[in-house]
């Protein structure tokens, strides 16, 4: 008994040491400690650093602010690539930034027509690979479409129908993409489909958080109730950081359109 009392006096340095220990391994324990007795320390001093290291469990009471939870990787690889969840809301992020450079510009240029999807007999292709685009004025775009001259149609069509408030007129293989005067109706509407898009995305946001979770529950059984507690945590602050960055997109693309 008076051995193992020497042996636990000591585990408050052992745990100051803890930030040592995940790169190093635990610290030694003092001479003369058994080897059963020095195992349960251990494995004490690492269930211990793990909960300090994840994160602390919710505040409570009014006016505290939630803690963070930043869980290492490394620690919980085996049950989900937290890595991996990370760059796929990201990915979704980038998506909704690429759609809003794309599509919701109150004004009109050669770039913002290469990526329109034609559908021809062959397949879909992104107008560009089917026609050359040029601006002729800033009032006038040009798409000549020489080299697929039996796409014309198609590629009109798909002008008419991108939701950019284009009516193409067509000159043999020559497609004239008058640029319209932005008026007030049409950045209110680009506003409109940019929150729509927006929404979009966050439900796409929404299946990458619920598969993560998902994944994490197939471990209940196999880790503890606080391991669980705090991935969970972890992915919702990482889903809940993707949407802010939306929210900030959707607010500066706003104020772009409306003024």
């Amino acid at each position: 008994m008076a051995m193992a009392l020497r042996c636990f006096r000591h585990l408050p340095s052992l745990l100051y040491r803890s930030s040592l220990a995940m790169v190093r391994g635990l610290p030694q324990a003092p001479a003369g400690c058994p080897a059963l007795l020095l195992d349960g320390c251990r494995q004490r001093v690492h269930q211990m650093l793990l909960s300090r290291q994840l994160a602390t469990k919710k505040a409570k009471g009014k006016g505290q602010t939630q803690a963070r939870v930043n869980i290492s990787a490394a620690l919980v690889e085996d049950i989900i690539n937290l890595e991996e969840t990370n760059e796929d809301m990201q990915a979704v992020v980038e998506a909704l930034k690429e759609d809003f450079s794309r599509n919701f510009s109150v004004r009109t240029s050669p770039g913002a027509l290469d990526h329109i999807i034609v559908v021809t007999k062959d397949g879909k292709f992104p107008l560009n690979q089917l026609g050359q685009i040029s601006q002729k004025s800033p009032q006038l775009i040009i798409v000549n479409m020489t080299d697929f001259p039996e796409s014309t149609a198609a590629a009109t069509k798909a002008i008419r129908e991108s939701g950019m408030n284009l009516n193409p007129e067509v000159d043999g293989t020559i497609i004239r993409v008058p640029i319209p005067k932005v008026t007030r109706e049409h950045r209110e509407s680009l506003a409109k489909l940019a929150k729509q898009s927006t929404n979009k995305s966050k439900e796409a946001l929404r299946k990458v958080r619920s598969k993560s979770l998902n994944q994490v529950k197939k471990f209940k059984s196999k880790v503890s109730e606080d391991t669980i507690w705090l991935l969970e945590k972890q992915i919702q602050q990482m889903a809940d950081g993707a949407a802010a960055e939306m929210d900030k997109l959707l607010a500066a693309k706003t104020k772009e359109l409306l003024g």
